[in-house]
């Protein structure tokens, strides 16, 4: 269990925004984590999704670590915000364009908006 905590720990801090989900960000398995994939495509900030639907030792650990059961789990600069649920709101009050802005600041990162 360690292994793992420090696996998790090692990707969190690997990426700006680093979602952990059901599928990967080219094929999503559940609606919640493409969801949250949209959502963060309108941001236009790089982001990374981890699969852990068939790593249920890896899933138990997330679970542990953040005191959270559910999939989408969504760090934002090594912080844990829970998913969209909880990101929706900021989006809508500003807060959360304000926090990506901070988080990718002096990264050399701007922003894409992809259009479809």
């Amino acid at each position: 269990m360690a292994d793992l905590q420090d696996e998790i720990k090692s990707e969190i801090a690997g990426n700006t925004i680093l979602v952990y989900g059901k599928g990967t960000k080219d094929a999503p398995r559940c609606g919640f984590t493409l969801e949250t994939i949209q959502f963060f495509n309108a941001f236009g900030y790089p982001f990374e999704v981890v699969d852990v639907l068939e790593n249920m030792p890896k899933r138990q650990a997330l679970s542990e670590l953040t005191d959270w059961q559910t999939l989408p789990k969504v760090f934002i600069n090594g912080q844990f915000y829970g998913d969209t649920d909880i990101l929706g709101p900021m989006a809508q009050n500003g807060e959360l364009a304000k926090l990506l802005e901070t988080a990718f600041e002096g990264k050399g990162v701007t922003p894409t908006i992809q259009l479809r």
